[in-house]
């Protein structure tokens, strides 16, 4: 049994198309831009590696935050559907009451 060719198939692709796309003048020239400004990044971080360093901690605890804020969220979205599913048996108890209110019983 042969090995699929799937994967060198889309690399292959995907390299034709970056070939393709780099004969467009302004894609070129923004790629080289981006190259260079990417090189540049990371020779910078290369030679101050603590910054790098604070930058990813920095990240993460934004990241940290985040996650808890999501997660608080959705405790509190739950929380509302929870209230929510009561609100039928809730409203029924009150028509009820209100219907007993205002019948007045029969005399026999």
């Amino acid at each position: 049994m042969g090995q699929s060719k799937l994967l060198a198939s889309i690399v292959a692709g995907a390299a034709v198309g970056a070939a393709l796309s780099m004969l467009d003048r302004a894609t070129r020239e923004k790629t080289i831009a981006t190259t260079k400004k990417m090189k540049e990044a990371i020779s910078y971080y290369a030679s101050n590696r603590e910054e790098l360093q604070v930058l990813v901690e920095e990240k993460v605890l934004a990241a940290k935050v985040l996650c808890e804020s999501v997660s608080e969220n959705v405790n509190t979205i739950a929380g509302k559907v929870d209230e929510f599913k009561d609100l039928p048996t809730t409203i029924q108890g009150m028509i009820e009451d209100t219907k007993s209110a205002f019948t007045v019983p029969h005399k026999e």
